[in-house]
Formats: structure tokens, C-alpha cells, sequence
């Protein structure tokens, strides 16, 4: 498959079309943001923000790239490659962005297996993440990917332009969704299930919930469909305190658990953890 360059970014300002022109994305209105030294581009404008550095931290940040360059996740990354593979059509060019991409471990990983498949089709990425360390991070992985700080519930992309979305572990915004998909497009949400890291929870938490993934109802009623369910489950075997510490930071768990429930975990030198994943897949009609 080739790979190209993504040219349906949208101005975030009046959703006009983004041009390249050296160091800049500018709009016909004049409008211009600089292309960073790392290669990402800022489209979050201060009226999107809802606080003064959104997202997910430098030091969130950090802890999710070494838990995920250990190689843990592996299976996840693979199957999520398999499945965003069965999704492409022969067609002249295919799409695909990362809402929520974070640091771009499953994007890269997704890209690099995508490359090397046979095709004739033309392959776009683009990541998105709110967080501006984040997509720091992101740009150190790819090149060839598009990473730009933008939001989900207003992704600065142009209109029915994006064939694939992926949303792995990420903030689900359907109505900023459904703008940018062509119809037949296709979201693909990657989702924990009610045994996720029971073992980190238990130690975390006095009482445990089995909770199932969420509700797609809201997005039914918009007109997708869900026409694929596939669970994962998998041990990592054992893994050490730095790993244990390193996963509790860059997961929700850092901000519920209670400080005992912290300390205790912290405390922790070995631990054996079940990873229970959903994949689901819903197409725009």
C-alpha cells in the first residue's frame, strides 16, 4: 500500500481547508499555524480548550511510553492491526485517523503493518490528541503520520473525508464523529471489559465493579451500526513495580482510587494481570 500525505486538515477558526506551505497550514482567510520543530501542528484554538493544559500530562505521558514500548499491549496493537486491515476497501485512497492517539504507539503500530501489505491503495494518517505532550511524543515515533493537537468533539478535518477513526481506550465524541466520516465510514472503538486489570483494581479499590463497555445507544440513534464485536483477553505474566506504578499512572484508576488504594499498589514489587479488551466496530449509514 502507499502511503500519503494528509490533505484534508480544516482550518479550526472557519473550517476552511488547510493548505501547506512551508513551515505553516494556512486557510484562503489568511488564518496560519506553524508547523513545529518535531513536525506536529497546533489546531486546538484557546476557545476549544476547557482548561489551561488539557489532557493527559508530561508525566502521564511518560509513564504510558515506557508501559507501552515494553511490549505488554502487544496483542492489542496486533489485533487492532488485523481488524483496521479487514476494514480497508480497494479503493484509490483510504483515510484513517487516531482519535485520541496519545503518545502513538497503536497508530505507529497500525501504520507499520499496514505498509507492507499488498494493495493499490493510497493510505492517509493523521493522529489526534488534546494533549500537547502527548503528540510531542507522538511526532518522535513517525514522520509519515500527520499528529496534530486538535479535540474530538470538533476535529479539525474537513467534512466526510475520513474513511477509518480509530478510539482506542479514548474520549468517544460521536457528533464530532459523524461530521468528518463519508458515509460507510467506519469507527473503530477499543474499549476495556469487566475484567480489566481485576487484579490492579482489587488491590486499588475495597469494593470491585464489573463494569461492561459503554452504552452505544447515542450512536444508533445517529445512524451507526454495530456490525462487529471481537474480545481479547490475555496475562501479561508477571510484570515488576516500575511497570505496576507506570501502568496505574497513565490509566483513570490514578485519579478513583483512593490514596490507601495508591500507596498499596505502589507497594507492589510483582503482579500478574489479566487484560480484558472489546473491540467494536459500528459504520456510518
Amino acid at each position: 500500500m502507499n502511503i500519503i500525505k494528509a490533505h484534508n486538515l480544516a482550518c479550526p477558526i472557519d473550517g476552511n481547508q488547510l493548505e501547506f506551505h512551508e513551515k505553516q497550514l494556512t486557510c484562503e482567510n489568511g488564518h496560519a499555524f506553524d508547523i513545529a520543530r518535531q513536525g506536529y501542528v497546533n489546531l486546538l484554538p484557546v476557545q476549544h480548550k476547557r482548561s489551561k493544559q488539557p489532557g493527559d500530562s508530561k508525566e502521564m505521558v511518560l509513564a504510558r511510553t515506557q508501559f507501552l514500548n515494553s511490549g505488554l499491549y502487544e496483542p492489542i496493537a496486533n489485533k487492532l492491526a488485523d481488524i483496521v486491515f479487514a476494514q480497508i476497501k480497494d479503493e484509490k485512497e483510504t483515510c484513517l485517523m487516531d482519535a485520541g492517539c496519545g503518545e502513538g504507539y497503536y497508530f505507529d503500530f497500525v501504520f507499520n503493518a499496514l505498509k507492507d501489505k499488498e494493495g493499490s491503495s493510497d493510505l492517509s494518517f493523521i493522529g489526534l490528541d488534546i494533549s500537547k505532550p502527548a503528540i510531542v511524543e507522538s511526532a518522535k515515533r513517525n514522520k509519515q503520520i500527520t499528529w496534530i493537537v486538535g479535540t474530538n468533539r470538533q476535529p479539525p478535518v474537513e467534512p466526510a473525508s475520513v474513511d477509518i477513526i480509530l478510539c482506542v481506550f479514548g474520549f468517544q465524541s460521536f457528533e464530532g464523529f459523524n461530521k468528518i466520516l463519508k458515509p460507510g465510514g467506519k469507527i473503530i472503538l477499543i474499549e476495556p471489559g469487566p475484567d480489566h486489570l481485576k487484579e490492579l483494581r482489587e488491590i486499588i479499590y475495597s469494593k470491585v465493579k464489573k463494569t461492561e463497555p459503554p452504552d452505544l445507544s447515542s450512536a444508533q440513534e445517529m445512524g451507526f451500526s454495530i456490525v462487529d464485536v471481537q474480545p481479547l483477553q490475555f496475562k501479561t505474566g508477571i510484570i515488576n513495580n516500575e511497570k505496576i506504578n507506570n501502568l496505574l499512572l497513565m490509566t483513570p484508576h490514578l485519579y478513583r482510587a483512593t490514596k490507601a488504594g495508591k500507596e498499596a499498589a505502589g507497594d507492589l514489587r510483582e503482579l500478574d494481570l489479566t487484560v480484558d479488551i472489546v473491540f467494536r466496530v459500528l459504520e456510518k449509514k
